[in-house]
Order: C-alpha cells, then sequence, then structure tokens
C-alpha cells in the first residue's frame, strides 16, 4: 500500500502563458483525483507542499521565475513547506543549472514528465482522466491544448527546445474534453498551439483544423470558439472559410506576424514577406470583413536599423490592426538568432515598442469611437466595483479590450450573455447598457 505525506495540501504556482496553464491544471486534476486538497496560485500556510511551473520564454519571464523559486526556497528555509518541486519550461532547459544554483529545490522536471511528477506523491497518472480537468479560469470559459511543441524553426523562438516537436492531441479526446467542460458550465473554448494550422498533420497527415472546428462546433452548450497563434506562412483559408460558416466560431484571429521588414523578416526565418502579409490579410479580410485580426511584433531583434523599424511603423498605421501587441527581443541561447550580435540596446528596444504602441492606442481609440451605438454580444467575465465588465466576440481575456456595464443601473450574471449597446468609448475599453 503506498503511503502519503500525513498532510497532503499542495499549492501550484503557474507563471507564463496559457499553456503553462494548462499544464497546471492537468497536474491538478491528477492530485485531486488521488484526494490530494490543492490550491492554485495562494502561498498558503497551510499547504505543505509546493509546486512552481515555470516559464522560460524570455529573459522577464525567466527572471520572475527564478525569483518565485528562490521565494519559495526562503519559505522552505523557515519551515512553512515541506517540500518544493520545480516544472515547466524553465526546468526544462535549464534543470542542471537549476540543479546546482539552487539544490534546495527536492526535484527539477521538465515540461512532459508530469507521471515522474506525480510519482513524488506515489500517485499514478491516470489515463481515465484524460478529457476531464480542473480549470483554473472563471467556470463560463477555459483554455484548450490542441497540440504541444512546434516544428517551425523562427530564429528567435526557444519554444521548440523547451517543449519538443509538434504533437497533436486526437479530435476525439478533445471532443471529449470539450464536452466535460461544457458540463461544468463553460461556454467559450480557446483553442491553443504554439502552431494552430500545424494541427493534424503528424496523426491525420493533413491539416485537420477545420475538422476539429466542426466537431468542437456541434458540443452543446459551448457558444463560442476562439483561435489564438496561427503562423502566417502558407496560412489555409479554408479555416477562415469555416469561421464563416459556423456561428460559434468568433471572428478573432490570433496570428503573430513579428515585423514587416523584410530583412529582418528573412533573418528571423519567418518564411513570409511583407507583402506576403498584406496579401494574406487581405485575403482573410475579403472572405470575412468582419473579423478581428490581434497580431504581435517583435522589436529590437539583432540588426534592426532605425530604417526597418519605420517600415514596421509604417505597416502598423496602413494596416490597423484590430489587436496588437509588442514583445522587446530577447537574446536566447540554443536559438538560430543567439549567433547574431545583440547590437540594439535595451533602452532602444523599450523606446520602439513605446513608439509602436503609441501608433496603436490611436488606432485602438478610433476603432472603439465607431463602435458607440452599435450592439454587441457581451460575455460577462466578473464584476468589479461599480461595474459589471465582460467581452465582445473580438476580444481575448487579459489581452483584449473589455466592456464595462454599470452595475447600478444593469443586471447581470457573471458568465451570461448580454446584448449590450455601447454608450461611450476610451483606448481601450467600451461602456455599454444591457438592452
Amino acid at each position: 500500500m503506498k503511503t502519503r505525506p500525513k498532510n497532503n495540501k499542495v499549492s501550484v504556482i503557474t507563471l507564463g502563458c496559457s499553456k503553462n496553464l494548462v499544464d497546471s491544471e492537468n497536474l491538478i486534476t491528477q492530485l485531486k483525483a488521488n484526494d490530494f486538497d490543492v490550491e492554485h496560485d495562494n502561498h498558503s500556510d497551510d499547504s505543505n507542499i509546493l509546486i512552481v511551473n515555470t516559464c522560460g520564454f524570455i529573459d522577464r519571464a525567466k527572471q520572475e521565475s527564478v525569483d518565485t523559486i528562490l521565494e519559495s526556497i526562503e519559505l522552505k528555509r523557515k519551515g512553512h513547506i515541506e517540500k518544493l518541486y520545480v516544472t515547466g519550461c524553465l526546468s526544462e532547459r535549464y534543470k542542471e543549472d537549476l540543479q546546482k544554483e539552487m539544490p534546495e529545490v527536492d526535484a527539477y522536471f521538465g515540461t512532459m514528465e508530469l507521471p515522474a511528477l506525480l510519482h513524488k506523491f506515489n500517485v499514478d497518472y491516470k489515463h481515465e482522466l484524460i478529457g476531464e480537468r480542473w480549470t483554473a479560469t472563471p467556470q463560463h470559459y477555459a483554455y484548450m491544448k490542441i497540440s504541444e511543441g512546434c516544428n517551425r524553426t523562427c530564429s528567435f523562438c526557444a519554444i521548440p527546445i523547451m517543449r519538443g516537436k509538434h504533437i497533436s492531441v486526437s479530435i476525439e479526446s478533445l471532443v471529449k474534453e470539450a464536452e466535460n467542460l461544457a458540463r461544468n458550465g463553460v461556454k467559450e473554448l480557446m483553442l491553443i498551439a504554439q502552431e494552430l494550422t500545424y494541427y493534424g498533420l503528424d496523426i491525420y497527415k493533413k491539416r485537420a483544423l477545420v475538422d476539429l472546428l466542426k466537431s468542437l462546433c456541434k458540443v452543446d452548450g459551448i457558444e463560442w470558439i476562439r483561435l489564438h497563434y496561427a503562423y502566417p506562412s502558407k496560412f489555409p483559408l479554408e479555416i477562415i472559410e469555416c469561421m464563416k460558416e459556423e456561428a460559434k466560431i468568433c471572428n478573432y484571429l490570433d496570428m503573430p506576424l513579428q515585423h514587416a521588414s523584410d530583412s529582418v523578416l528573412k533573418a528571423m526565418k519567418r518564411q513570409i514577406t511583407k507583402q506576403d502579409q498584406i496579401d494574406l490579410i487581405s485575403e482573410i479580410k475579403n472572405i470575412l470583413p468582419e473579423i478581428a485580426v490581434r497580431t504581435t511584433f517583435l522589436v529590437g531583434f539583432p540588426g534592426e536599423t532605425e530604417e526597418d523599424f519605420q517600415t514596421l511603423c509604417d505597416y502598423v498605421s496602413e494596416m490597423q490592426f484590430e489587436r496588437l501587441g509588442v514583445f522587446t527581443y530577447s537574446h536566447e541561447e540554443d536559438t538560430g538568432a543567439y549567433k547574431l550580435e545583440d547590437n540594439i540596446p535595451e533602452e532602444i528596444k523599450i523606446e520602439r515598442s513605446n513608439r509602436l504602441m503609441e501608433i496603436q492606442q490611436d488606432i485602438s481609440f478610433q476603432k472603439n469611437l465607431e463602435k458607440i451605438g452599435k450592439e454587441f454580444k457581451v460575455l460577462v467575465d466578473r464584476k468589479e466595483g461599480n461595474y459589471f465588465i465582460g467581452r465582445t466576440e473580438y476580444d481575448s481575456p487579459e489581452v483584449d479590450n473589455e466592456v464595462l456595464i454599470d452595475a447600478n443601473t444593469n443586471y447581470a450574471r457573471v458568465g451570461d450573455f448580454v446584448k449590450v449597446k455601447i454608450t461611450n468609448a476610451e483606448t481601450y475599453d467600451l461602456f455599454g447598457e444591457i438592452l
């Protein structure tokens, strides 16, 4: 008979992206199924075991992960916790270094070592839980990871080093998971992957995202399906055709473009030119004019000149993206770009990031002003102070615009869809009243 710690309360801390969050949710699901008391993102004094799920994507994220591990080591030193385990991307990438530098951690695990981590709790991975998942998000939405890893070779990106090659989850498993999530009250699924458009190539020998989408649209209770992280090169336009046909798929596409200078795009190994991007966005909007395109750009890549950056600024002004984010380049070991000189000073990277976001702020404000007087279906995410706060189909949680509804004069329930007329607008917020 397997023995357990006397006090088996566990706290899981998640750092990084939504893909990491799903990994933590799966870990917590397994522990709960084995009768462990588990909390998420809570440094409570009564937890005797702490698991830190780390991010290793860029310098800032790595530093946050290291700081969190050091804080957790201090908790262990003071006797607040008995065991400390570290998992996730940073641990996958730098396990040997971390073991040498921070030996106080009881064990380090990589991104694909959930069974080994569970073994530390004297329990086995329960395969029968596939399709069932505890969620850390509000009850009405959840992230769904449809694949792991990436086969792309972008020179700036360390994800393949930490997450390995692309591996798709079967349509059958994902439908089962969606059905379970819907039974638990989930109304919105956000499909996430490092590269959505590759979905199915490994197991079905063809791009199968459209097949997956059509299957998920049949799940009762799911009303919105949102797509995150699609690679632009050779983008399959049948995805947009499917979006147009299926009412449940949000008119929203997250497509990181990274740059607009052809020389920088070539150095990044993006397999696409500025004109290719312009043509692609044009084709997408010809098929589905109402679509909101979210994109991200990377500034300060080695060799990026002021002229390159100005090309990007002009491109953003011309394209008028609905949603946009900016990262500054981080010089990552073992990536293709690491052999290049990281020759853009950090202050210039930050200054370029700020300049680009100033352009986007004006675009966002103008686009929001155009929504005044119009009506939208809004999903209510939470109540905060005197406002109910929700989103339209054109917005993803935490990264996009929100709709604020005065709770003194309107009533809604969190998790409900309501019809809202927009009455006012700011740069990233809309204000409205329920009809």
